[in-house]
């Protein structure tokens, strides 16, 4: 779900060329989700193999990230969640209440025809599971590709990784990691063609684009804890911010207050939760710092095997992707140090 501040934020789009040869902080999570929400048989529902098991996030998965590898130079790591936060209780809450709404209106409209409706409400019903991640995990590791696992929030750990220098910029959907400190977020880099918005019911294309952060906080004039500030106001994954105060009236408020402490006491009045914990949140996270990013020779029959005889792929499909990945040089247990690509 993430905070919802993307409108205050300068976005520049950013061709794929642009990012050859650097490290991608991939939030993986957030990543699988996407899969699951466009990679769909037409009246909405997921592709499986022969036991009833989903895939759909592996197709996402082996053939999205091998292209991008091979026609672009990408070098991806995958970051996962780890425990969410006890704040994050009532986001994950309305998640699932959200999802479950939109299963029922999936159904629903499956039986009474309206195609088009229920592909819209599939989209909106995607649940990731522990088995799930774990298929991922294992054609991940399989193509000898790097995975952190974060403590807490996957957005933080890359942003963390950026942070060092050991990845060029965080991969996600979502606007935390510049909470988080990202110096760099890409947005729409691992799903292509176009993205259904279900709340507006509207399909927009998706460009890959491009948010650096001391360009946001020069735009605005502000400070990365000012941005803190501004998002808590409007609400974040930890709090349900304050009622009738949107973006551009938080930047107004912050601006003019310097932060929420500052505020009046007819807003403060308003704030019935603990703005400091979830500031605290933001720049002091939870992170893995003992962390290993190599690049590995691919396990090629580990794979073949898990995708063909486990989970039903195509020969012929999983051989494109073999052949991929071996073309790609850089999968032969190079240090990070050789892959980061710092210029820019």
């Amino acid at each position: 779900m993430g905070v919802n501040i993307g409108n205050l934020l300068n976005k520049r789009k950013i061709k794929f060329e642009h990012l050859a040869s650097k490290v991608i902080a991939i939030d993986a999570n957030n990543m699988l989700y996407q899969f699951l929400a466009l990679i769909r048989k037409p009246d909405g529902s997921l592709l499986t193999d022969t036991k009833g098991h989903i895939t759909s996030h592996l197709v996402g998965l082996v053939f999205r990230i091998t292209h991008l590898m091979v026609k672009y130079d990408i070098r991806p790591i995958f970051v996962f969640d780890g425990k969410p936060h006890i704040l994050k209780k009532r986001a994950l809450e309305k998640r699932r209440e959200y999802r479950e709404k939109a299963l029922h209106e999936w159904q629903k409209a499956l039986k009474e025809g309206k195609f088009d409706k229920a592909f819209s409400k599939a989209v909106a019903s995607a649940l990731l599971t522990r088995d799930m991640i774990a298929d991922a995990k294992k054609v991940i590791e399989y193509m000898g590709l790097p995975i952190v696992q974060a403590p807490s929030d996957a957005e933080a750990q890359a942003a963390y990784i950026v942070a060092k220098g050991d990845a060029w910029c965080v991969c996600s959907r979502d606007y935390d990691s510049m909470l988080y400190g990202a110096p760099r977020l890409v947005r729409y880099l691992t799903i292509s063609g176009t993205e259904f918005l279900p709340s507006l019911g509207l399909v927009k294309p998706l460009i890959p684009e491009i948010i650096i952060l001391k360009e946001v906080l020069k735009q605005l004039k502000i400070t990365r804890e000012q941005l803190i500030d501004i998002a808590i106001l409007v609400g974040t994954d930890f709090n349900e911010g304050v009622k009738g105060i949107g973006p551009k009236t938080a930047l107004k408020l912050i601006k003019k207050y310097g932060s929420i402490e500052k505020l009046p006491y007819r807003i403060l009045d308003r704030i019935n939760f603990d703005y400091e914990m979830v500031r605290k949140i933001f720049l002091y996270p939870e992170v893995n710092d003992e962390y290993s990013i190599i690049f590995k020779k691919p396990e090629i029959e580990k794979l073949e095997y898990f995708l063909i005889n486990e989970k039903n792929f195509s020969p012929k499909r999983v051989k494109t992707v073999i052949d991929r990945l071996m073309r790609l040089s850089f999968l032969r247990q190079k240090s990070i140090e050789e892959w980061v690509g710092r210029d820019g």
